[in-house]
């Protein structure tokens, strides 16, 4: 299995290329010369974030406070540049993990290819067809940062709340200016989406 490790990347980040509505998400590490970029699904960036998030927020409970985990993205490692280019995409990711290593107290992403099921194959594939995989290896400052940056990638999308601007989710707003008011992206878009 072919393996894009990056332990650290010098740069990794999320980015879309396109206009809201038809956007394309990539995921993108960059480091010892290399480029490595992988094309993904809004709602996995989306998922990403969320767990890195969860995540964090698991190690920071556990240790009781004690691992240097900030709470927030700490804004020296604020990255908002655009994709390197050329974005030329590696693979088109199918499945992610997330993993703690306590040892170097660093978060692990694996992004893997997604791979087409043959359901008329009766035979194991070939150990050359295994799925290409993107590893990287980031402080949790670095992650945090990206969560930041991922979910704003995900909310530009969206449209804003008339009352209060905030970006509009795919289950309704709550509008935290005027209590009660609920929208919905639909109502403000007039439908469709990312």
């Amino acid at each position: 299995m072919p393996v894009f490790d990056y332990d650290p990347p010098e740069r990794f980040v999320a980015g879309a290329v396109g206009q809201p509505g038809s956007r394309a998400f990539f995921l993108q590490a960059r480091g010892q010369g290399r480029l490595t970029t992988v094309g993904l699904e809004k709602f996995q960036v989306a998922a990403l974030a969320d767990r890195l998030d969860e995540l964090l927020d698991e190690v920071l409970r556990r240790s009781e406070g004690i691992a240097q985990v900030p709470a927030v993205a700490p804004v020296a490692l604020t990255d908002n540049a655009p994709l390197d280019v050329p974005i030329s995409e590696d693979f088109r990711v199918g499945t992610m993990a997330l993993a703690w290593d306590s040892e170097t107290a660093q978060v692990i992403i694996e992004a893997q290819e997604a791979v087409a099921e043959d359901e008329d194959e009766e035979f194991e594939p070939s150990p050359l067809a295994d799925p290409t995989v993107l590893r990287v290896h980031i402080s949790p400052g670095a992650a945090r940062a990206f969560t930041k940056r991922a979910m704003a990638l995900v909310a530009a999308g969206r449209p804003p709340c008339p009352l209060c601007a905030q970006p509009l989710d795919a289950e309704g707003h709550i509008c935290v200016r005027l209590n009660g008011y609920r929208g919905s992206s639909s109502a403000a878009s007039g439908g469709g989406g990312e």
